[in-house]
């Protein structure tokens, strides 16, 4: 890994963005790294969150333009299907098993903000400012920000910060509810740490995949029925799991649980519900 640091401890695995030099700008090889990471993830039971955070003073100052990869070069190809490289990483976001934790160490502007939208919970640091600029570069917005931030924020507040492409700082992300949290800079990743630690030592493994699921599938169902239908499936089929005899046993027993089932091996044979509409 060239761009990005990774490591797994007490079953979280925490992603820092790794171009200080460059303020973690992002290029090909940052999102390259970033899948396998996230696939890495993915298949390591041991894993059971992931935190993204930016080596520096930076958490991603956006894409780099000096890469040629992906700065504008004033030609297209026609004849070949576009795709940008936000909307893949995001789409990849979108489609973990696992828990993802955005922790905003610093500036987050362009693809460093929209990065951070299909990540599950987002905390930001005293000194993080973020900024949608693609309009102030003549530009518009990628990575699938078009349908997750207006579910994030709303509307309104989506179009003020996208049409405008200001920078704005982390307490106005934080009451415009684009973050659940904003800490000193020191309390950042063990903020970020303690939800994950949370979620590694108190849940199952299978139940967290399925909600997260559920969660981000049904901002876009069309009827309350679409989630009725999936979470019948979901707790008729959880309900008969050891998952779920060793949540009610510890209840009782007034302990620790101890869940077993994996998300490599252990998923209902209806996952991923979702495939079957396409």
């Amino acid at each position: 890994m060239q761009t990005i640091k990774y490591d797994i401890t007490d079953h979280i695995m925490t992603i820092t963005l790794h171009r200080p030099e460059r303020m973690n700008a992002f290029n090909m090889e940052m999102l390259d790294e970033l899948l396998a990471a996230f696939d890495r993830a993915d298949e390591d039971d041991n894993v059971r969150a992931i935190i993204v955070t930016g080596e520096g003073r930076a958490f991603c100052a956006g894409a780099d333009l000096d890469n040629g990869d992906i700065s504008f070069t004033g030609e297209i190809d026609e004849n070949v299907e576009f795709r940008d490289s936000g909307g893949i990483l995001a789409l990849r976001i979108y489609d973990l098993k696992k828990p993802i934790i955005a922790a905003i160490n610093g500036p987050a502007v362009g693809i460093g903000i929209t990065m951070t939208l299909p990540m599950d919970i987002r905390i930001a640091s005293t000194d993080a400012k973020m900024g949608f600029v693609f309009c102030r570069r003549g530009i518009a917005p990628e990575a699938c920000s078009g349908w997750f931030l207006p579910r994030i924020v709303g509307i309104s507040q989506a179009s003020e910060w996208v049409l405008t492409g200001r920078v704005f700082p982390a307490q106005e992300a934080l009451d415009r509810r684009l973050v659940s949290q904003v800490v000193s800079p020191d309390q950042l990743l063990p903020t970020a740490k303690a939800i994950a630690k949370d979620i590694a030592e108190n849940t199952s493994a299978t139940s967290v995949a399925l909600s997260r699921q559920l969660l981000w599938r049904m901002l876009g169902a069309d009827h309350p029925a679409r989630s009725h239908e999936i979470e019948s499936k979901m707790i008729n089929w959880s309900s008969a799991q050891a998952d779920a005899k060793e949540g009610v046993a510890s209840f009782f027993e007034k302990r620790p649980a101890e869940f077993t089932m994996k998300v490599s091996k252990d998923m209902p044979s209806f996952y991923p519900w979702w495939e079957e509409t396409k």
